[in-house]
């Protein structure tokens, strides 16, 4: 309490357990008292709001407000009436701007502040836009993997601490020849820098005030039909691992991979989560064994957890085959539901389970349990951590068992060596634990092969059979995020690869300016690689000889690469000319724009006729990827739509602009992957005109928020988004009809 009140912009980083959340009420009611202090923003994950509240209410009654509802009535509750005023990071996301002019907080408290980690995330920068006299950062995970998750939470305490990122980047990275990150250097230097603003309290340290906790971890092998299915997608992923050696992946590429990743881990468990008609679950007979163990003592809760609701299913079937009476806790249930199955479980000594996804693995004191088991493992320690720390934690008076359940010889069993490096490095700058100088961190390709490989238990081509990799060739898992994507990348690098065609356009654009004045990727029936066709403001060979170049460094060895045409703006303009007479026609199956510069772009109707023409085909892609997301989470799979629902609504937007709106904004359109959201705002009539109102722009807005964000919803406001996303696909859909019908 008097480090946060007195230091005044400070990071508490006590370990999950030990009360970061009284404490900083505690704080706030001091400077209070002493300050005058008067309004207070407590900015937490979406399902911690009414922890918060009963806290504050139990323990200094002060006035809270919890900000919800629509923004119209979320903008009025920022006015005066009260102490505590409680906010998600998406609503900060939304209202910020607006939210700091009607409030202006005296005192911010950032909780679960890993969800700012990311510095490049929309939702990091709209968080440290907001600012106060007094900021309290409440995490007990401040580093989960790179240290420059660190520097973006120090950021919003004080950006002179640890300086700009290059200076950071060159102090605390050892850099390559190519400028990229290969090690770690004077991290020693870097806990002193912090040492002013972290206070960091770990559980051995008040072990005389906390329970036992013992570990365990039991192997389960697969049945062969689940073998059977796992060997499927473990093929897959072994192909683009071979390919990946070869050259970078392509985003399709990594998407497959984030997928056929995700389907083994699903696997481990059951694949019934996959497939309804198979409900193999070699980990269930286990667990009951474990748990008829275990409830012969009458006192003994146990907390049980699976990133999957519909592991749980089977795990609730079991219950009530074994007639154990349990609460349900996942991101179906609405939260009025969830704080009644939470009380029921902590007063009712008939409750002896509680059945949750990670949506219960925030903030919820559920001391009344002395066994956690992890039907599955996270991909990082912090997340396994937050499970425990529910049970085990300050004020528990029993032992506390953890048991994991593992399916041997799996993805799963190779993840427990790379989730104890992960937490090495966070004991080491956190805590100055270890050898500061002894963590080796790859680059990032070479990582994320080594850590890919490892995962596979293989070090060769998938041709090569291969036992896991010995722990001393294991990447430091700091270096890299896990395969699924769901954590930032390092800043030195690019967040993804680009393909291939847009790193030849970016060099272009670089290297001529507004002399490029259009780029296209044709595809022709008689050259399976297409040509790129460049148009340059003047044209010669020493162009077309740099453009060449160009062309094989961005394509490297693609097989087969494109051919390339190079014509001036003579040339092209008599080549329009000569198909708008019909005396030439078009003999490739397709084409792709890149880049069309604005001063190129006509008004004839041969113009707009390509812009809808490309519009139309943009619009096929986004319903389907519309219609997948609505699949996913019809068939139980509302976290997974997020992704192809919000690729659909991006290609949906942008199709939308280029029906509708001016050449400039269709250049826009097709050169990023994001309409801008000013552009967006300008179009509420038409979503207005489909009963969307303002909804259209925050689920776009939602959506964008950043994986840590998306990471954080709960399944019942997944299937909202979904519905939403839905009727604005459909919103888009009849604008470009009526775009496509008007005359010109």
């Amino acid at each position: 309490m008097l480090h946060l009140a007195f230091t005044e912009r400070a990071l508490l980083a006590d370990e999950m357990g030990l009360g970061k959340t009284v404490q900083a009420v505690a704080a706030c009611e001091l400077l209070r008292q002493i300050r005058g202090v008067e309004r207070v923003l407590v900015v937490s994950p979406a399902s911690l709001k009414a922890e918060w509240q009963e806290q504050i209410e139990k323990f200094i009654g002060l006035p809270v407000r919890l900000i919800q509802g629509p923004r119209a009535l979320r903008l009025r509750q920022y006015g005066p009436g009260s102490f505590f005023y409680l906010v998600n990071y998406e609503q900060v996301l939304i209202d910020g701007d607006d939210l700091m002019q009607l409030l202006a907080p005296d005192v911010i408290i950032l909780d679960e502040a890993q969800r700012i980690k990311n510095w490049q995330a929309k939702t990091a920068q709209a968080v440290k836009r907001l600012h106060s006299p007094y900021a309290f950062v409440l995490t007990g995970t401040p580093l989960e993997n790179r240290i420059d998750e660190l520097y973006s939470i120090v950021q919003f305490i004080d950006p002179a601490i640890l300086g700009p990122l290059f200076r950071f980047n060159r102090e605390f990275y050892t850099l390559d020849a190519r400028g990229r990150p290969e090690g770690l250097k004077n991290l020693g230097e870097l806990h002193r820098r912090l040492r002013p603003v972290l206070l960091r309290r770990r559980k051995d340290e008040v072990e005389d005030q906390l329970p036992e906790r013992t570990v365990n971890s039991y192997f389960v092998p697969m049945e062969p039909e689940q073998a059977a299915r796992y060997q499927e997608y473990e093929r897959k992923v072994a192909i683009l691992l071979d390919r990946a050696r070869r050259r970078p992946l392509t985003p399709e590429e990594l998407d497959d991979l984030q997928k056929w990743l995700a389907c083994m881990r699903m696997l481990c468990d059951t694949p019934y989560i996959l497939d309804s008609d198979c409900r193999v679950c070699p980990k269930l007979p286990e667990l009951a064994e474990i748990l008829g163990e275990l409830l012969a003592d009458a006192k003994t809760k146990i907390l049980i957890f699976s990133e999957w609701q519909r592991m749980l299913e089977l795990v609730r079937e079991l219950a009530d085959e074994m007639e154990v009476a349990f609460a349900w806790h996942t991101g179906t249930v609405p939260q009025a539901q969830r704080r009644h199955e939470i009380r029921r479980f902590k007063d009712d000594p008939g409750c002896r389970l509680f059945l949750s996804t990670d949506c219960g693995g925030l903030g919820l004191n559920l001391q009344a349990a002395r066994v956690v088991i992890n039907l599955d493992l996270p991909w990082n320690p912090a997340k396994l951590e937050q499970r425990i720390a529910r049970a085990w934690r300050k004020h528990q008076t029993r032992p506390v068992s953890v048991i994991n359940l593992v399916t041997e010889g799996s993805i799963e069993h190779r993840m427990l060596p790379l989730l104890a490096q992960k937490q090495s490095l966070a004991d080491g700058v956190l805590d100055g634990r270890g050898d500061l100088d002894s963590i080796v961190l790859p680059s990032g390709h070479t990582a994320f092969m080594e850590r890919l490989a490892s995962l596979m238990g293989r070090v060769e081509p998938p041709a090569a059979a291969g036992a896991a990799m010995p722990r001393a060739q294991a990447p430091s898992p700091a270096a890299v995020a896990p395969p699924d994507g769901a954590e930032a990348k390092s800043p030195a690098e690019p967040a993804e690869p680009a393909a291939p065609a847009e790193r030849l356009r970016d060099e272009l654009a670089a290297a001529y300016g507004n002399r490029l004045l259009l780029l296209e990727l044709w595809a022709e029936p008689v050259r399976a690689g297409g040509t790129i066709v460049a148009v340059l403001d003047q044209a010669g060979a020493a162009e077309r000889d740099a453009i060449a170049a160009a062309l094989h460094r961005s394509f490297g060895e693609a097989a087969p690469p494109p051919a390339v045409e190079v014509l001036d703006r003579a040339a092209f303009a008599a080549i329009e000319r000569l198909l708008a007479a019909g005396l030439l026609a078009h003999t490739a199956a397709g084409r792709r724009l890149l880049h069309r510069a604005a001063s190129l772009e006509g008004r004839s109707g041969e113009e707009r006729r390509r812009r809808l023409e490309q519009a139309r085909e943009l619009l096929e892609q986004a319903r389907r990827k519309v219609h997948m997301a609505a699949v996913l989470a019809g068939g139980g799979f509302p976290l997974e739509a997020l992704a192809p629902l919000r690729e659909g609504i991006e290609i949906g937007l942008r199709a939308m602009v280029l029906a509708t709106a001016t050449a400039e904004a269709g250049e826009v359109a097709t050169a990023s992957r994001e309409v801008p959201m000013t552009w967006i705002e300008t179009q509420r009539e038409r979503f207005d005109a489909s009963g969307l109102d303002s909804a259209a722009v925050q689920l776009v807005a939602r959506l964008r928020s950043g994986s840590e964000t998306l990471l954080g919803v709960g399944e019942d406001e997944a299937r909202s988004w979904v519905e939403d996303g839905q009727r604005l696909a459909g919103c888009i859909a009849a604008t470009l009809d009526r775009a496509i019908s008007r005359p010109d």
